[in-house]
């Protein structure tokens, strides 16, 4: 279902999306009363699997719209369309604590445009990887796979410092992750996003609530603290370098790697050479194969690399390719890489010197 104000934009985004033989649009609605009327007209069986809401609309906003749509059985999975600026980027986090899966730029706004070759791509994906992981959710759940041996997972030199990369689905697994990591991490932790400018804050503010790993932005020359998760700001990429014994952040405007700023590979390149080869990469959902090789440099190093599973993958682009090159010790959902993240981090975390 296409659920935005404007006739034009539900008129593209449905040439954009059943441009593809396994997506069909089977509802249209200009405001969220509609949508819910509409629905409450669908018979179980017709009712769309995902939800693309519009979060500004007159009669019902999204925001309103948004809880009365998950209570729906079955539940859709609803991504929102938010704009790039500030004020959207602080409804759209709001809108993921609500329980919405995913976001996308608002079509027309700045490096969101329908023309755009990389949008379209990225909104096909999520519509596609979302209505498979919803399917998933309502069926029985198979049992969780036997934990990898630790030992298999030590990296050899210990960890230093852990640096996560994640893209399409990343936010929900990001959060997962954080999440799961309820005792203090002894080491710091670096992450990058692919996520317009103006998003990274309030998606490090969204973690930092989590309360479990303190979160901000990363800010040029700041000095890397353990039990603290340090994001990569929109378009930025975000280094690490070692300096009188401490691991220090540095931001550049350099060109893009992988068609992506920030991207993780420079981040990854930078921390293992910071922390010679004393690093942790853990991958999480996400389109392309940003990451891949700043894993390659890691492991060579003598560190250790994780990847998210594909079942609990929106997009197993990144994690799939570290996984297919033989580089991923272990793949687990979200809260399994938690899990090992700390066990891992206790067993061998060494302070940098």
């Amino acid at each position: 279902m296409l659920c935005d104000d404007s006739a034009t934009v539900r008129s593209a985004l449905a040439r954009v999306l059943e441009a593809d033989p396994e997506i069909k649009v089977v509802a249209r609605a200009g405001d969220g009363r509609q949508a819910l009327e509409t629905l409450a007209g669908m018979s179980v069986a017709t009712r769309p699997q995902v939800v693309l809401l519009d979060l500004e609309m007159p009669v019902m906003d999204g925001m309103t719209a948004l809880p009365l749509l998950l209570k729906l059985v079955p539940r859709p999975v609803v991504i929102v369309a938010s704009a790039l600026t500030q004020k959207g980027a602080a409804v759209t986090m709001a809108a993921l604590r609500a329980g919405a899966a995913d976001y996308i730029p608002k079509p027309g706004a700045a490096g969101g445009g329908l023309h755009d070759a990389s949008f379209r791509a990225e909104l096909v994906a999520k519509v596609k990887g979302w209505a498979r992981m919803g399917r998933a959710v309502a069926a029985p759940r198979p049992s969780r796979p036997a934990q990898p041996s630790l030992v298999a997972l030590l990296p050899r030199r210990g960890v230093k410092a852990i640096g996560i990369g994640c893209s399409t689905g990343g936010p929900q697994a990001l959060a997962t992750l954080v999440r799961g990591l309820n005792r203090k991490v002894p080491v710091p932790v670096v992450a990058v996003q692919h996520m317009p400018a103006g998003f990274t804050a309030m998606l490090a503010d969204h973690l930092n609530r989590l309360g479990t790993l303190g979160c901000a932005e990363a800010r040029d020359g700041e000095v890397l603290e353990a039990g603290r998760l340090y994001l990569a700001p929109g378009d930025r990429h975000l280094l690490v370098e070692a300096a009188n014994g401490r691991l220090v952040a540095r931001l550049n405007d350099g060109p893009p790697e992988n068609f992506c700023r920030p991207a993780v590979d420079p981040m990854l390149r930078s921390l293992n050479a910071a922390c010679e080869g004393a690093v942790l990469a853990v991958i999480l959902t996400g389109m392309g194969h940003d990451g891949l090789a700043g894993c390659k440099a890691v492991a060579a190093a003598g560190g250790a690399v994780l990847a998210q599973d594909e079942a609990s993958s929106v997009v197993w682009g990144m994690p799939g390719a570290v996984a297919r090159a033989g580089l991923a010790r272990a793949q687990l959902p979200p809260e399994g890489l938690a899990e090992q993240v700390l066990a891992l981090v206790a067993s061998r975390a060494g302070a940098f010197a």
